[in-house]
């Protein structure tokens, strides 16, 4: 195999992984926002785009030859884990929660236009072809959770004055 399919294929288990973290993330996130219902609906689909997308990189693994990282997802899932953890403790994680989601489709955008480039550069038509549909979904989660993040914190500091455990979720 040649270097530049060699690099894809480590990539790509990246991804895997990165995708595995985003589950782990938007399940965490749908028991978090709880009162937040326009953003859980949001979420729920797109953790359902998300485990689409880990079945359509593993697909594009296991035809390069290999296997996804084991090491690679349970490493995602326990910062994951963490970051679930660490967001329990603040009084205002809709906020934090909404604000971290939109960085972390921003990494997905960005690892998934490397990849876009890395296929192109290995020939792997097929892999381009995933990439680019993975990232459309990408772009446009972001781009939903940056146009709602003023309503979010809005909706939060409205509801904070009153009910601040129902304002937290």
């Amino acid at each position: 195999m040649k270097a530049p399919t060699l690099n894809l294929l480590d990539w790509l288990r990246d991804a895997h992984a990165m995708e595995q973290q985003a589950e782990e993330m938007l399940k965490a996130d749908l028991s978090l926002f709880e009162n937040y219902p326009e953003l859980c609906i949001r979420i729920e689909e797109h953790l359902q785009e998300t485990l689409t997308q880990k079945k359509l990189v593993e697909d594009c693994i296991r035809r390069l030859g290999g296997s996804p990282s084991t090491l690679k997802d349970v490493a995602a899932k326990f910062v994951a884990l963490a970051q679930v953890i660490g967001g329990i403790a603040m009084t205002d994680e809709v906020v934090k929660g909404a604000m971290c989601a939109y960085v972390f489709e921003n990494v997905e955008i960005a690892a998934y236009t490397s990849l876009i480039a890395a296929a192109e550069v290995a020939g792997d038509a097929d892999t381009k072809r995933v990439c680019d549909e993975i990232l459309a979904q990408e772009l446009a989660m972001a781009q939903w959770l940056l146009v709602r993040l003023p309503e979010v914190t809005k909706t939060y500091l409205g509801r904070a004055a009153f009910e601040a455990d129902v304002a937290k979720r």
